[in-house]
């Protein structure tokens, strides 16, 4: 039995999240659906990360144990055929036996991108979240390195969130700003951490607009993290503007690094 590590990309418009689910259309489900076609017999992924509906990703991670003798980088062809044009394998390649993505050390990044004009763009609708208030970066920037370090996040995270504990550590928060050329601006919020709450980087974005538009001052973020209530943090922003960019493993994990 070989254990082998997908990279996946997907546009999460159409799908229920990524964790399966009964009745409803999601990325894992489609994922166990390929890979079981492929292996002719029932094939289950591990995710590094459970987005959430309408949430994308460039670089998620998933593994799976398969028998089948195909050199690990053929997965991806093989896969791709069998798989909607919204989900794509980036990459492959056989791991050690007893990897699992949700327990080791990793980095995480995600972007979330606001659309800042006075009308949207159809072609935004669903990658960014369309903002027509004026905001100010600058006062956004000195909100956002309050973010940074080692923190008990309750006050970030939906009450559905089931953990044992809500710190975390956020090692960047950046946000950069474009011109775009039909008018307006693209902002994105860049995070880094070693692991997210339920719905944490959606509030994080939903409190730094609320910073923009000067309903929150940015020294009020320590007191609103300090407070641990959820009440005192800005709303939570919609999933269509949020992308997991990228996961960095610790260590280890494919049987090339190991070796």
């Amino acid at each position: 039995m070989r254990r082998i590590l997908l990279r996946v990309s997907y546009d999460g418009t159409n799908y229920h999240g990524f964790q399966e689910q009964p009745n409803a259309v999601t990325i894992e489900g489609e994922l166990n659906k390929a890979l079981s076609d492929l292996n002719q017999t029932e094939i289950h992924v591990i995710g590094a990360s459970r987005t959430d509906a309408g949430v994308h990703a460039y670089d998620n991670v998933a593994v799976f144990d398969t028998e089948l003798r195909m050199s690990a980088e053929k997965f991806v062809p093989a896969l791709n055929t069998r798989l909607p044009d919204d989900i794509v394998i980036q990459s492959s390649e056989e791991c050690e036996s007893d990897f699992h993505p949700r327990k080791c050390d990793c980095k995480k990044t995600y972007e979330y991108r606001i659309l800042a004009r006075k009308v949207p763009l159809p072609e935004y609708r669903n990658n960014a979240y369309f903002f027509y208030r004026p905001l100010d970066i600058k006062a956004m920037e000195r909100a956002a390195i309050f973010f940074k370090g080692r923190h008990d996040f309750n006050a970030f995270c939906s009450a559905k969130t089931v953990t044992k504990t809500t710190i975390r550590t956020i090692y960047n928060v950046a946000i950069r700003e474009e011109k775009i050329k039909e008018g307006g601006r693209l902002i994105t919020i860049s995070i880094t951490g070693n692991g997210f709450l339920y719905n944490m980087v959606r509030i994080i974005a939903g409190t730094l607009l609320q910073v923009g538009i000067g309903a929150i001052k940015p020294t009020d973020i320590p007191k609103i993290i300090m407070s641990k209530e959820r009440e005192n943090a800005g709303p939570t922003a919609p999933p269509q503007g949020l992308k997991l960019k990228k996961i960095e493993f610790k260590g280890g994990k494919s049987k090339k690094s190991a070796e």
